[in-house]
């Protein structure tokens, strides 16, 4: 029997140990970080109802029609390789409950690079956490490499960090 794949959002752990049980609905993501990164690995594997499931119900795409929005998930999973995840920072929740990821993600296009660093907003639903918005950076739009990036460095629109 071959041994069990890893995990895409590039835990260090097998998939069926690590983001499986999420997206099959047994559990749900314990902090903002695991939902992040059961994301990415849903986008790997076009897991896209689980992507679905875990927006925000303040995010626009709820707003759209479900169908409409799991087709265009479905092209973008398809269209694209994941090969690595890497987080680069995180904020537990504020007052507000927002609770924040800094993570860059490896993503290819027909062999061109996609990849992208973003800085994603999350919050607890009373059920789960959720993706509530992103604001991201191609690494060519950084001034330093992507990896070295912390929330308090990442550039806001405004040029100041967002830390």
């Amino acid at each position: 029997m071959p041994p069990a794949p890893p995990c895409p959002c590039s835990s260090g752990l097998r998939y069926r140990e690590c983001c499986a049980r999420y997206h099959r609905g047994e559990a749900e993501a314990p902090d903002a970080e695991a939902l992040m990164r059961s994301r990415y690995s849903a986008f790997a594997l076009r897991e896209v109802e689980y992507l679905w499931r875990t927006l925000d119900p303040e995010h626009p795409d709820r707003a759209r029609p479900k169908e409409e929005v799991l087709r265009e998930l479905r092209a973008v999973a398809s269209g694209h390789k994941y090969p690595r995840l890497h987080v680069l920072d995180r904020r537990p929740p504020d007052e507000t409950g927002t609770a924040v990821v800094l993570f860059y993600a490896r993503i290819f296009e027909k062999g061109k690079d996609r990849s992208f660093v973003e800085r994603s907003e999350f919050r607890h639903d009373g059920t789960g956490w959720r993706y509530l918005t992103g604001e991201n950076r191609a690494p060519h739009q950084l001034s330093v490499p992507p990896e070295t990036l912390t929330l308090a460095t990442f550039p806001s629109p405004s040029g100041r960090g967002t830390g």
